[in-house]
């Protein structure tokens, strides 16, 4: 089997699926369905597509709205298979009258400052009852947060949490626009690397990040 591409937020983009947005693990949808037989109705059209194809997406059904997340499992990132989906996956919503709101997609994930990963990463994956990846541990369920250790120094005090909030390229000026307008500030900016940190009233930092631009370095 040909190794297949990753794909990249760019991708993504060039490829016309408005709905859409590459967050930090896959493409992510949100369908506005309005009520909850609606959404049945469409979970169902989705799980025929899927069906048909050998390819699954995560969905999560609530009253107004259905939550999309397509990833090639397989090979650990997005590829064309996901594309060809999500289009599907629109075109059905279409057909059932169904909109999307792309502006409110996020996917939150908490970054562990620490100076020795493998001393603190295997009480986590057991506290949590996740798995281990590489810097990180995951929830095989998919519903609780990526937890990822963030190499740092000793000294004290240091901040150990953080969130990272990964929000679509588009939406990062009006998420930081709105922190500022909270109280907040913005002390650091790395566009080259796709994020931001950004800081409370009270000095607690947490990071703006997005696909944009992500690993687009690495892949050239």
């Amino acid at each position: 089997m040909t190794e297949e591409r990753m794909l990249l937020y760019r991708d993504v983009t060039a490829a016309g699926l408005d709905d859409w947005r590459m967050l930090a693990r896959g493409i992510h949808a949100r369908f506005t369905t309005g009520n909850f037989a609606t959404g049945l109705s469409f979970v169902a059209a989705i799980g025929e597509l899927a069906e048909a194809v050998n390819h699954h997406p995560d969905v999560t059904l609530t009253y107004p709205r259905v939550d999309v997340m397509l990833t090639s499992h397989d090979v650990g990132h997005v590829t064309q298979r996901d594309l060809d989906l999500a289009g599907q996956i629109s075109e059905a919503a279409r057909s059932l009258d169904v909109g999307s709101d792309p502006d409110k997609l996020q996917q939150v994930e908490l970054g562990l400052d620490t100076p020795d990963r493998e001393a603190v990463q295997p009480f986590w994956a057991a506290f949590m009852d996740y798995e281990s990846n590489r810097d990180e541990v995951r929830d095989p369920r998919g519903q609780g947060p990526t937890i990822w250790f963030q190499k740092s120094g000793s000294d004290e005090p240091r901040q150990r949490w953080h969130y990272d909030v990964w929000v679509p390229g588009d939406q990062v000026e009006a998420r930081l626009d709105a922190v500022r307008q909270a109280g907040g500030a913005v002390v650091a900016e790395f566009p080259e690397h796709s994020f931001w940190v950004v800081e409370d009233a009270q000095g607690n930092r947490s990071c703006v990040c997005t696909a944009a631009g992500r690993w687009e370095k690495t892949e050239e």
